[in-house]
């Protein structure tokens, strides 16, 4: 199993030191998050200073950008880093699209399956001579000049991953995409009654088995070598846990549970700014489904009993940061004993 490290916060200083420390400790990959930074800056820099860590986005926001955008970025990325880039795609939620980046919003899934497509309409442009002609619903890219077209890239296409929760976007994952970014707000539930059925119908609909498909399994981990640090990072992670839980389109983790109503008071808490009482709000039964929260001898074996036989991939993940001495331990566990799944 490969063992990846993620960083959500921080930056782009903060990812070059996170991959070049990673890539010594003999992590497989290391993911940039967009979230108060564009990633694709720390992910230059990163390609810069290392050699044979795989480099990604998780995610990169694809509905602010145009697949003609996102296709030259990543082709860029890819060739910088030597063949060593995955495109991680994502939607965000409406508000962030439609009120922070002032883009279009409608049918995420289906335009979804089409942003992909359009990528990959320009990239076989670009390295295989193809005319471009893409005209669908949403994206239209029929021009391309020899001024404005890049040679082909030496070290092909980048693997797209998609991520998701709800069922729709899971399937497209399995229709069109090279990978799966399971969101960090799942259980071992919903993985195996609501992911694993939706990637398979997307496989199914595509005439596809699979197989080279990778799965990312990704658990909110709380963790810690004292008391003190433990405590820290339960109430971090019970904190995240809420956050995510106040997002409607998460919400139908929590209702397959039957805590629809959590749900419901989330998102009403989060309207009203009270994130303390959100966190509060979040009970242990709560917390241990979502997370994994373990001492550190434990959080191997909780991520491999959790992911086994269904991921070939587990970044590890905390809301605080990338912190790879606490998460060593784990991270040789999993490469020792869970071999290549």
């Amino acid at each position: 199993m490969k063992v990846d490290a993620t960083l959500v916060t921080g930056s782009a200083e903060d990812f070059v030191a996170t991959a070049v420390d990673a890539q010594e400790r003999g992590y497989d990959a290391v993911w940039f998050a967009e979230t108060a930074h564009d990633p694709t800056v720390g992910l230059t820099l990163a390609a810069t200073r290392t050699e044979t860590i795989t480099l990604g986005t998780a995610i990169t926001v694809a509905f602010a950008r145009t697949p003609m955008t996102a296709a030259t970025t990543a082709n860029d990325l890819h060739a910088v880093s030597g063949g060593r880039y995955v495109l991680g795609l994502g939607t965000q939620i409406k508000p962030h699209v439609t009120r922070r980046f002032s883009m279009p919003w409608s049918r995420p899934a289906d335009r979804m399956r089409e942003y992909v497509q359009a990528v990959r309409a320009i990239w076989a442009t670009w390295n295989d001579g193809e005319p471009l002609r893409f005209t669908g619903e949403f994206y239209t890219h029929t021009l391309m000049t020899p001024f404005f077209s890049p040679p082909p890239n030496p070290y092909g296409t980048p693997p797209i991953h998609l991520a998701g929760v709800g069922p729709r976007m899971t399937e497209v994952a399995g229709e069109v995409a090279d990978g799966f970014l399971a969101h960090a707000f799942t259980t071992e539930r919903y993985l195996h009654e609501v992911t694993l059925p939706a990637l398979r119908r997307g496989f199914e609909t595509a005439g596809r088995d699979g197989d080279g498909f990778e799965i990312s399994g990704t658990a909110l981990i709380a963790t810690g070598t004292t008391e003190e640090e433990f405590a820290a990072s339960v109430r971090d992670v019970r904190r995240q846990v809420a956050f995510y839980g106040s997002t409607p389109a998460y919400a139908p983790v929590l209702e397959l549970h039957g805590w629809g109503e959590l749900a419901t008071e989330l998102n009403r808490l989060s309207k009203q700014g009270d994130w303390d009482a959100m966190g509060r709000a979040v009970d242990d039964e709560v917390l241990h489904a979502i997370a994994v929260v373990a001492e550190p001898d434990d959080v191997g074996p909780a991520l491999a009993r959790r992911f086994g036989g269904i991921a070939q991939r587990i970044p590890l993940y905390a809301p605080t940061g990338a912190d790879l001495d606490r998460w060593d331990q784990a991270r040789r566990y999993l490469q020792d004993t869970t071999g290549d799944q």
